[in-house]
Parts: C-alpha cells; structure tokens; sequence
C-alpha cells in the first residue's frame, strides 16, 4: 500500500490515549488504532525499505515491570529501520531520530578515544555541522557534569566527551501535512540529512562486542 500519511484520527486517538490510558479504552479503540495510526507507519516502512532497509513497528505495550507508572500502552507510535533511524507519532506530531542513543561501556570508550582525536575529532565536529545546516539538530544523551575519567576537562570538544550518547533528531508539531505525502518527504529527507552522523558512528564505533545480559 502507498503511504499517504497519518489521518487526524491517529492524532485524536492519542490524545484520548493520555487521558484514559487503560485497557478498557484500547480494546474499544483497537480499531482506530490498526487502521489509522499502525497501517500508516507499516506502509511508510515498506515504501522506506528500498533506501534505508527494513524497519520494525516497537509494540504499543509499555514494560512496567520496574516503573512506578503503570499506564500499561505507550502515548506513541515508534519504528525503527535497521540502517539506523527512529520514527515517532503522537499527539504532539512527529519525530525523527538516527545516531546511538545509549552507548555500551565498550563502545563508549571507542566513541571517547575517536572524539579525543585530533582526525577523527574534527571530522565529528565538522559532521555535526553539516547535519545540523541540514535542519535536524544533533544532541548528546546521558551527559556526565564533568570530564570523563583519564580526559581533561579543558579539552577542546569536552561537550561531545562527556555525551553517553548522540543523536540527530527533528520533531514537527501536528498540521494537515501529515495526512499527506509531505510526512514521508519530510522523514526521507531527514533520514538522508542525518546519515553522515550515523556513518561516523558506524565507523569509529560500531556495534557493542559485549555479551547480551
């Protein structure tokens, strides 16, 4: 099916999410949900898998095991492409993400010791430019108070070295567009902005070789 993006049905649909965030509400709503809200994002997944390859729907269910709020459904729709990127709807409209969000200890140093240098270090800043002239703006995760452990703290890019994580990221308030083809421009282009941010990742840090837990 061709994406013609979301109705305001998804919108409202989320809005009333927040407010009566139960079980009884879902089932009732279920439909609205499959056919205005997870359809559309299954068809922009298809229409986006020829670039930026397949891509996965996250379930609506909320894990509450170790969380003191028990609303049991997320307020959004997110997926995620396995050549990097995030997207998102809620009633607060859409978003868009790439980069690594959390960085595991083993590739946290990888990512520290490429930002230190001189080389690899410029490279990033100069990437970070590029992406952000592009519209998405790029932003660091889990950013420690002070230097990191064995770095100075008046190292000229201590801002990036105290980042867990770095990501691009857009976001656009609800309008009519959505409902539209403009959703999928808007995300192909930003997918496309971001990507050398997520190259630079690729390259000097990569996947995490630590064992699952």
């Amino acid at each position: 099916m061709t994406f013609h993006g979301w109705p305001a049905e998804a919108l409202e649909f989320y809005e009333r999410l927040e407010a009566d965030n139960s079980k009884t509400f879902w089932d009732a709503h279920r439909a609205t949900y499959e056919d205005s809200v997870r359809t559309p994002m299954a068809d922009l997944l298809d229409e986006l898998e020829d670039e930026f390859g397949p891509g996965k729907i996250f379930r609506p269910n909320r894990d509450v095991r170790f969380s003191a709020d028990k609303s049991p459904y997320k307020t959004h729709i997110g997926a995620h492409l396995s050549t990097g990127g995030y997207i998102q709807l809620s009633a607060d409209g859409l978003a868009c993400g790439n980069g690594m969000y959390r960085l595991a200890t083993d590739q946290l140093a990888r990512y520290r010791t490429a930002v230190a240098e001189d080389i690899t270090g410029a490279e990033l800043e100069r990437v970070i430019a590029e992406v952000e002239r592009a519209g998405p703006t790029v932003h660091g995760r889990d950013e420690l108070k002070s230097a990191p452990r064995g770095y100075p703290k008046d190292h000229p890019r201590i801002g990036l070295l105290r980042c867990k994580g770095l990501v691009a990221w857009q976001d656009w308030e609800p309008a009519a567009w959505l409902g539209t083809r403009t959703a999928a421009r808007r995300i192909t282009a930003f997918l496309r902005a971001s990507q050398p941010l997520k190259a630079w990742l690729d390259h000097h840090v990569g996947p995490s070789e630590l064992p699952e837990r």
